[in-house]
């Protein structure tokens, strides 16, 4: 055991000898840092010396230039020959806006009868659309008066002429309109058959009026039995001719008073 611990003792001094190489190792980069730095002063003189070089090379391309742009004189010769064109273009706008200017003038001339053949209200409603809204100066209680007098005199006489344009186009639309079919009677105009009774007098006391009792024998519709009744009717006499007891005919008649609708036709028999 002591002979190891020996030996480790005898080996660790001969670390320090490894490590010198890598000192010697650390100082070579140093080294190569400063010979760059000494090549710098030389790369800028180099450079230097190579401006002028590239200054001297730059000249002769300086001054191809001017030649080369000498051609670029000619380019006015197409310039005015460009210019010259551009006022010949002008030219036909010129003209074409005389013609427009020449045919406004012609626009508006039928504008105009246009606006007079509006109807009143449209060309009133253009009027107040063109109106600037701009305020009439004062005026006096009596010159409002008198401008609401105008005004209503005006508006009268155009509602005048219009009610009478009217009525003259009714008059015409009446006089060419076929004439209306006539329309047939709701009753015939013939007369019905009236009714007629004969009876017996049995008061002819009123004046012009007697009293008929009219018999009538009928059989029953279920029992068939004859069942006799009568009802008095007044009928009217006008010349007095039928006394009590007479068989008369009377006929059915207009209301002539409160009860009389009958009157006397004849007389058929006398009493006795």
């Amino acid at each position: 055991m002591a002979d190891k611990k020996d030996k480790e003792n005898t080996e660790e001094p001969e670390q320090p000898a490894d490590t010198a190489p890598e000192a010697a190792g650390a100082d070579e980069p140093q080294a190569g840092a400063e010979a760059p730095a000494a090549d710098a002063p030389e790369a800028q003189e180099a450079e230097a010396a190579d401006a002028p070089a590239a200054d001297a090379a730059d000249a002769p391309q300086a001054e191809e230039a001017p030649a080369e742009e000498a051609p670029a004189e000619e380019v006015p010769v197409a310039e005015a020959s460009e210019e010259t064109s551009e006022p010949a273009q002008e030219a036909p706008a010129d003209d074409a806006s005389e013609d427009d200017a020449e045919a406004a003038p012609q626009a508006d001339a039928p504008a105009a009868p246009a606006a007079q053949q509006l109807p009143p209200k449209e060309r009133r409603r253009q009027a107040r659309s063109a109106h600037s809204g701009e305020a009439r100066p004062a005026r006096s209680p009596e010159e409002r008066h008198a401008e609401r007098v105008e005004t209503r005199r005006t508006k009268a006489v155009r509602r005048r002429a219009r009610r009478l344009q009217e009525r003259a186009k009714a008059a015409e639309r009446r006089s060419a309109a076929p004439a209306p079919e006539a329309l047939a009677p709701v009753h015939a105009p013939v007369e019905g058959k009236r009714k007629v009774r004969q009876g017996i007098v049995v008061s002819d006391k009123a004046e012009k009026t007697i009293t008929v009792r009219i018999d009538v024998a009928r059989r029953h519709r279920r029992y068939e039995k004859i069942v006799r009744s009568s009802n008095t009717i007044h009928a009217h006499d006008e010349q007095n001719d039928a006394h009590e007891g007479d068989v008369v005919r009377v006929i059915e008649s207009r209301p002539l008073s409160r009860t009389k609708r009958w009157a006397l036709v004849d007389v058929l028999e006398r009493a006795r």
